[in-house]
């Protein structure tokens, strides 16, 4: 018998027995969380259209998509995110007058990336997103969402790290440098190479204020504290508003007593493009990656035909999963 019919391709795997009762047991604590915030359930298929995923939505690599054809020659995906999906069938089905929405969501995604060697290549996610609210309350309702569910998980050792992309946007639009060198730029700070960032700007002459703005992006990060420091380099409204945001976001996490599992980093900046304001990572001990992101997409849904603002979290069920065991927790039964 070819070995390859009683065996999984690699990044996928069979759950079973006890693993796949602690796993039921945790999206059922998670699911109670999504409840108590009145998030409605909704179900998008497995199956998208390529242009969904595209590089001029901002997400996946598209070398990390897994394609194929229909019989009329449509490119087609498996779903390697949840929130472009959504937020194609939120503007396909929701009106203006249903805002605000907030539509809850679970199941796969797929991603075929060389860099996963090893790793899971089918995920397990849950979500939330909310769609039609601008403000910081929806921002900071969506951060709340995502500590109470970690903390439903069983977890109590854990950070929510805060970023701001606009405020870099901001000042790296200020600089006048090509897309290609801003992008560069990016990588580097969110690799938190201050050193490399002030090597690539020693070569473009840039104004010293707007250099050391972007050298000292990676080192932001810390406290609420930290929203004074990078108001130092708020040179623009934009970089105000993001500030005041923060400050707000901060103000509202605190009256809800989750103060205590935000942290801020201005230096967090995701390789997804729709994100356009804050964006946010959860870690906890005992795995290498986060167990949560989210973050606003207000551009997102304007490519689907709905100018929609937009902010969310996908919580990774099997990053989760590794946590709890290796943190040595009572398994969920």
């Amino acid at each position: 018998m070819n070995n390859r019919v009683i065996h999984t391709p690699e990044g996928f795997r069979d759950l079973y027995g006890d693993t796949m009762k602690s796993k039921v047991k945790l999206m059922d604590s998670i699911r109670s969380v999504f409840d108590k915030y009145s998030y409605q359930n909704i179900e998008t298929p497995t199956i998208e259209y390529f242009d969904v995923f595209s590089s001029d939505i901002g997400t996946t690599p598209t070398n990390e998509l897994y394609k194929f054809f229909d019989r009329d020659g449509n490119t087609l995906v498996l779903r390697s995110d949840f929130t472009p999906s959504v937020a194609r069938a939120v503007s396909m089905h929701f009106p203006e007058e249903a805002m605000p929405v907030r539509l809850c969501y679970e199941g796969s995604t797929f991603i075929n990336s060389a860099e996963l060697q090893g790793r899971l290549k089918e995920s397990t996610q849950m979500g939330v997103e909310l769609i039609g609210a601008e403000s910081a309350e929806a921002d900071a309702e969506i951060i709340a969402l995502t500590c109470e569910s970690i903390l439903a998980a069983g977890i109590r050792e854990f950070q929510v790290s805060v970023g701001e992309v606009d405020f870099f946007k901001a000042i790296a639009e200020s600089t006048g440098l090509d897309f290609e060198k801003i992008e560069n730029i990016r990588k580097l700070i969110s690799n938190k190479n201050f050193f490399g960032v002030g090597e690539l700007l020693d070569e473009s002459g840039l104004d010293s204020g707007l250099k050391e703005a972007l050298e000292k992006l990676p080192q932001l990060f810390g406290g609420a504290e930290i929203i004074d420091e990078a108001e130092k380099y708020a040179f623009g409204p934009r970089e105000q508003r993001a500030i005041k945001r923060l400050r707000d976001i901060h103000a509202l996490t605190k009256e809800r007593g989750l103060d205590k599992y935000v942290s801020y980093d201005f230096g967090y900046l995701s390789k997804y493009n729709y994100y356009t304001g804050i964006i946010f990572s959860a870690v906890t001990l005992g795995t290498g990656e986060p167990i949560a992101k989210g973050g606003r997409y207000d551009s997102l849904l304007g490519n689907f035909g709905k100018d929609y603002p937009a902010v969310g979290v996908g919580i990774y069920i099997d990053q989760l999963m590794n946590a709890i065991s290796r943190q040595g927790r009572a398994p969920l039964m």
